[in-house]
């Protein structure tokens, strides 16, 4: 149980309709779990309250409304965005779990995902669903850490000033990590040391005595470690690659769909295996593991635990299709992700195919930045680039190289499926909003 109906007139200054307990939250009637809290959120296309009697037929405990609704139990409230903001802040009132908050401009759902696993073999852990990092989805997920819980891990996201102020205020972590900082929403903030200022806002939420933890090998490290000791955060430490490290990569070696690697986290000598490649992978799990280390974990344990890190859907997961091995990277793209991801594909045997779409919310500097994408592709046989800001890319590649462009994905996926032959390993890659997951459901059919 999470929350009585008591309790939830008592965060949110609501009315219940009659007493109940429920078991967790949702603000999708489509994927609540039975006994679960609906919360009727009204958003800029749909209203909540338009799915209360789809909410009760999945058998949600009670719903949080601020219209009468029918079907049960309800709390009446003013407002449901800020009644769930109040659950979370009371949810974080109760809780004794060593509460961790993770940003960056890549990587933060990754290294979430890892922390899920290192925290989870040292104790009950409650993680932040999906990508659950926005005005809605903090709160939610601060307001769902069930009352056992020993660890608790939150992602933030932004892409605009202000944003991480206002929602780490819900988490107030213990630990903060920051995973990298790299040229993503250039559109809204115009340089990288603007996103490592908007990215530092999360120090602004940790609490007395807490401790962030920054990416050494960014070139910004030492202007969000000023930041940190703005907001008086005086216990620092730093992951990366380079002597006199906190948590220090030491070797790395791929082996089969994982890799090897060899750390130094605060003087202790760690040996982990991750089921996924990459050296970008490995830098998330040596922040990953330098947090658990901050937040008083066992890091040996949570090392083992890596084992069963699998890169995630959109994020680098691969899979097989009729002879064909495929790298899912359709979620996001920037430049320092693509440069990652173009690395892991010249790691491959036989053809090596890169498929890319626009990286967005680049700004001014777009064109010039997909253009300089060029020199990471000498290792691919073939590129087939859809979008019109991949057209400068184009234009900066050799003609060796050049496949196939079109203006859409959708446009590109039957030239890219026919050109196919048994054995390539096929990258795709692009920001969401290019749509690059067409191709990848292409290349699934083409397999099935």
């Amino acid at each position: 149980m999470s929350w009585t109906s008591a309790e939830i007139e008592n965060a949110t200054l609501g009315r219940a309709s009659a007493p109940f307990e429920v078991g967790g939250l949702s603000i999708d009637s489509r994927k609540l779990r039975p006994g679960d809290l609906y919360v009727a959120i009204k958003g800029e296309n749909r209203d909540g309250h338009d799915f209360t009697a789809a909410a009760f037929k999945a058998k949600a405990g009670a719903a949080l409304v601020s219209k009468k609704v029918e079907g049960g139990p309800t709390v009446a409230v003013a407002n449901t965005q800020r009644a769930l903001e109040d659950l979370a802040c009371a949810a974080r009132a109760r809780s004794d779990a060593a509460i961790v908050a993770v940003t960056g401009s890549v990587g933060k759902t990754t290294t979430k995902e890892m922390l899920k696993l290192a925290f989870g073999a040292l104790g009950p852990t409650h993680v932040s669903g999906a990508s659950l990092n926005n005005h809605w989805g903090v709160p939610l997920s601060v307001a769902g850490l069930p009352r056992g819980a020993k660890f608790g891990v939150f992602e933030i996201g932004m892409n605009h000033f202000g944003e991480i102020r206002a929602l780490v205020g819900f988490a107030r972590p213990h630990v903060a990590l920051i995973t990298a900082v790299a040229p993503a929403h250039l559109e809204f903030f115009g340089t990288c040391e603007a996103i490592a200022d908007a990215k530092s806002e999360i120090f602004e939420g940790i609490v007395p005595g807490g401790t962030a933890v920054l990416p050494a090998d960014s070139p910004y490290v030492e202007r969000l470690a000023a930041r940190a000791r703005q907001n008086h955060v005086t216990h620092i430490l730093r992951f990366g690659s380079i002597p006199g490290c906190d948590g220090r990569l030491l070797a790395y070696e791929e082996a089969g769909e994982g890799a090897r690697i060899k750390a130094e986290i605060l003087g202790k000598p760690v040996d982990a295996r991750i089921g996924a490649p990459g050296l970008h992978i490995a830098s998330n799990a040596l922040g990953a593991l330098l947090t658990v280390a901050a937040a008083g974990g066992d890091v040996l344990n949570a090392a083992a635990a890596l084992k069963e890190f699998t890169a995630l859907k959109g994020r680098g997961a691969r899979f097989a299709a009729g002879g064909i091995d495929v790298i899912d990277e359709s979620y996001n793209a920037n430049p320092t992700s693509m440069i990652a991801a173009l690395a892991l594909l010249a790691k491959a045997t036989g053809r090596r195919i890169a498929v890319l779409g626009d990286m967005l919310e680049m700004g001014p500097e777009s064109a010039a930045l997909h253009a300089g994408l060029a020199p990471y592709l000498e290792a691919a046989d073939l590129v087939f680039l859809c979008g019109p800001l991949m057209k400068s890319l184009w234009d900066a590649m050799p003609a060796k190289r050049r496949a196939a462009y079109a203006a859409s994905s959708a446009e590109l996926a039957p030239t890219v499926t026919a050109a196919l032959q048994t054995g390539d390993t096929v990258l795709v890659k692009g920001s969401n909003g290019s749509r690059m997951s067409v191709i990848v459901e292409a290349l699934k059919a083409r397999g099935a």
